[in-house]
């Protein structure tokens, strides 16, 4: 029953004139994602049909599921175009899809060949009345049904399907440009990663790393969230950066007030994402500030540790809820490693009355307590950078205790 799958592209078909672009991207995507499976591909002009040949379909919408910029799958079956061959692949179908309970459905049609003798609603019509005739089950509902049969009338013959499994949606990366994402080992900032690809965009991933003040396991939880995140990118690889912070952070220890830990950590982590975005080539920072959700994410806070540079600050999260957030971490399957018990730099020193309304004034002067700008331009020529792939583990944590000894 299972021979084809039909891919809509959804919003992508607004894009006007620059249309193609966005339909060329998520077209590279698809091959990307479907390399190594026996299908075939046929890229229509406002839809993708996806011949399963010996392929399992499971495994095909599983793959199509980490293309961003598509809107929906449909199973398909293909008959001949006569009323009858129609009906009964309808009926075989609707059994398989109802298992004899009774339920409200009714019949579209999209006749895609114009040539074919028999307008839309007739073909629905006349299709309709045979399926009832052999399934007592069925009760016509044409406004709410519970069950949609749709018939397209192509020239090589009709195709039938029911339902819709919901694609990712969004833009296909890298359409929007290229980011750099801060990415702790937390539940947030994957989830932030995630909606920025979502979104189309290109990510080079970013994470502040303290060992020995933090253990390399702590590192390992980082890249295995790389190649869940690795999932979604182009050719399945994305890159990490691993920024050695440890001097820094110690620095901060040693001269400011506990109040402002936090703060000022987090205005040297955006110097340093600042540095290594100019190296990239990308145009954003994306951070998984959700506001107001810690001391360092009201907005005070969020305009002081901003205020530190010039960039473009993209926060996928801003308004979203905690539980929203664990929600879409449980499906893209990164919620359990960001569980790990390892700290990283920003949870392992949290001072107990961290400051909520920060002044950038004395931010600066309290940095001015240490030379921190060569440190910054050190830590960004230092920088480790990963290619991690999806399904592939990279094992850090067996190669030493420190990034530096476990990458030399």
């Amino acid at each position: 029953m299972k021979e084809l799958l039909l891919v809509r592209y959804g919003d992508l078909v607004l894009k006007g004139r620059n249309r193609q672009s966005f339909v060329g991207a998520v077209n590279r995507l698809i091959r990307e994602k479907l390399a190594g499976l026996d299908v075939g591909i046929d890229f229509c002009h406002d839809r993708v049909y996806v011949r399963l040949d010996n392929a399992d379909p499971d495994e095909v919408i599983k793959r199509l599921e980490y293309v961003t910029g598509l809107y929906s799958f449909s199973i398909m079956t293909k008959t001949a175009t006569d009323f009858a061959s129609i009906a009964s692949k309808a009926t075989e179908l609707l059994k398989e899809e109802t298992k004899g309970q009774t339920v409200t459905f009714k019949v579209e049609t999209k006749r895609a060949d114009k040539t074919y003798p028999y307008t839309s609603p007739e073909i629905s019509r006349e299709v309709s009345g045979m399926i009832l005739s052999g399934m007592p089950n069925l009760q016509v509902d044409v406004h709410d049904p519970a069950l949609v049969l749709t018939i397209e009338i192509r020239r090589d013959g009709a195709y039938l399907f029911t339902g819709q499994i919901k694609g990712l949606g969004g833009f296909p990366v890298p359409i929007a440009g290229k980011a750099v994402v801060l990415l702790s080992g937390g539940i947030d900032s994957p989830v932030a990663a995630f909606l920025a690809m979502k979104k189309g965009l290109e990510t080079e991933l970013v994470h502040f790393e303290s060992t020995p003040m933090t253990s390399i396991e702590s590192v390992q939880k980082v890249i295995d969230l790389a190649a869940i995140l690795a999932r979604y990118a182009p050719g399945n690889n994305i890159r990490l950066h691993l920024v050695p912070f440890a001097r820094i952070h110690e620095q901060i220890i040693a001269n400011v007030p506990d109040s402002y830990l936090i703060t000022i950590m987090r205005r040297m982590m955006v110097r340093i994402a600042s540095g290594i975005r100019k190296k990239t080539g990308s145009l954003a920072i994306v951070t998984g500030d959700s506001i107001g959700q810690v001391a360092s994410q009201t907005l005070e806070s969020m305009a002081c540790i901003q205020e530190a540079v010039d960039d473009l600050f993209i926060r996928p999260l801003a308004s979203y809820d905690k539980l929203d957030i664990m929600a879409i971490a449980r499906k893209i399957s990164t919620i359990d490693i960001s569980n790990r018990p390892f700290s990283d730099c920003c949870t392992v020193y949290v001072p107990k009355n961290p400051v909520i309304r920060p002044s950038a004034s004395l931010a600066k002067n309290y940095e001015e307590r240490f030379d921190f700008w060569a440190m910054v331009q050190q830590a960004i020529d230092s920088t480790k950078i990963l290619k991690i792939r999806a399904g592939e583990r990279f094992d850090i944590e067996s190669l030493g205790l420190t990034v530096e000894e476990a990458l030399k």
